[in-house]
């Protein structure tokens, strides 16, 4: 899965890299956590990419602010384009959410370590995801959320969780949007592992096992990998 991570490129860049338009004001994240405002790449009512502000966590549909749940972050991506409650904005609202690295954690006796996956060039990636605008006319404006698309791991992932998020490589980003057409054969075969050959795990500081925790010290490198044990980093 994907509860955690990180994007510290500045708005300028990720639009740039994305050709989309919009500059929302958005600071460098390194501890990006469920239910917070994150930079998304959509295709706008006019057909173009925009990048656009939402929250992480889907709503869907009509929604009450007394009952909305807990909120969706991930969306499995071998049953998202027909269940509810992802199969509607499978079909017509996918999007890119850009980031710089993710986060994934091993249980130890002396607590929980996370490690930061991340390019070894430390270039900004982009996980599948899906959108949603979700209204409630007794309480104002619409909701508008989003969710990560998750698939089984790779190799580099493996040994941590059994999960992990869609990364697409450029290529795949047109079909990905709707800017080229794509079947459901062709979007499937957009969802598979891997797309992290480049990527390198890193062990970090503990720091950032808590979400109030949100700085480039959240990153440090430790010296422990997948698999170790002892309290050799601090909380």
């Amino acid at each position: 899965m994907c509860g955690r991570y990180m994007i510290t490129t500045p708005p300028e860049a990720v639009a740039r890299l994305f050709a989309a338009a919009g500059l929302p004001n958005f600071p460098p994240r390194y501890n990006v956590a469920p239910t917070q405002s994150v930079p998304v790449v959509r295709r706008s009512g006019a057909g173009a990419r925009e990048l656009a502000m939402m929250r992480w966590g889907l709503v869907p549909g009509h929604w009450s602010r007394g009952a909305r749940g807990k909120p969706m972050i991930n969306a499995r991506s071998e049953t998202a384009a027909r269940l509810d409650p992802f199969r509607r904005a499978f079909a017509q609202r996918r999007c890119l959410v850009p980031a710089n690295g993710y986060y994934e954690w091993e249980k130890r006796r002396d607590g929980r370590q996370p490690f930061l996956f991340r390019p070894r060039d430390g270039s900004l990636f982009a996980m599948a995801g899906l959108w949603e605008e979700a209204r409630d006319d007794a309480f104002g404006p619409p909701l508008v959320s989003c969710t990560i698309l998750t698939t089984t791991p790779s190799d580099l992932v493996r040994p941590l969780h059994d999960r992990m998020p869609v990364i697409l490589a450029p290529a795949a980003w047109p079909a990905w949007l709707g800017e080229t057409a794509a079947d459901a054969a062709e979007l499937a075969q957009l969802l598979r592992p891997g797309g992290d050959e480049d990527f390198a795990c890193v062990a970090v500081s503990r720091r950032v096992n808590a979400v109030a925790n949100d700085d480039a010290a959240c990153i440090e490198p430790v010296a422990t990998k997948p698999g170790g044990e002892g309290n050799d980093v601090a909380d």
